[in-house]
């Protein structure tokens, strides 16, 4: 699976650590920045950028998920979240891993570098990419309802108040 990392200075010694995990995993993994320690660096396009990244390679049929990170992990998953198709999840405990594949089928998550030890944040995201989406009904409406605001601002059938 390639994996997509976006992060900010808060999460860079941990981009590398968890990049060198995953790579012995046997993933290919595709780090967007920052590459060097920037205290006063801004998060959002190297967040964006990961997000993007798995947009195009799930829609070219490559098996792509992301993890973004920095201090509390809430920035860079709205960050993400702004990329249409992304379903980006704050993750901070193995339930919340697992269920942000089973149930929402995320495709990116995002964690708090230091709410969490390394090893912590490591079994997230060895939780989440070895998750699959359950596919069950209830699920797939739910997140195909989020498609479609996503890209109409409507969901048929439902009120949607402006």
């Amino acid at each position: 699976m390639r994996i997509h990392l976006g992060t900010d200075h808060a999460g860079l010694e941990f981009s590398q650590t968890l990049a060198t995990h995953l790579t012995g995993a046997g993933h290919e993994v595709v780090d967007h920045g920052p590459t060097a320690y920037e205290p006063l660096d801004d998060y959002p396009s190297f967040c964006i950028n990961a997000a993007h990244a798995v947009v195009q390679d799930q829609r070219a049929g490559v098996q792509a998920l992301g993890v973004v990170f920095g201090g509390s992990g809430n920035g860079e998953q709205i960050a993400a979240n702004k990329v249409e198709g992304i379903r980006a999840a704050l993750v901070w405990n193995e339930s919340t891993a697992v269920l942000a594949r089973q149930h929402n089928d995320a495709n990116v998550i995002s964690i708090g570098a230091r709410q969490h030890t390394e090893e912590e944040a490591i079994r997230f995201v060895d939780l989440f990419v070895a998750e699959p989406f359950s596919g069950e009904e209830r699920h797939a409406r739910r997140i195909a309802q989020l498609a479609e605001y996503e890209t109409t601002g409507h969901i048929a059938g439902r009120q949607i108040d402006e």
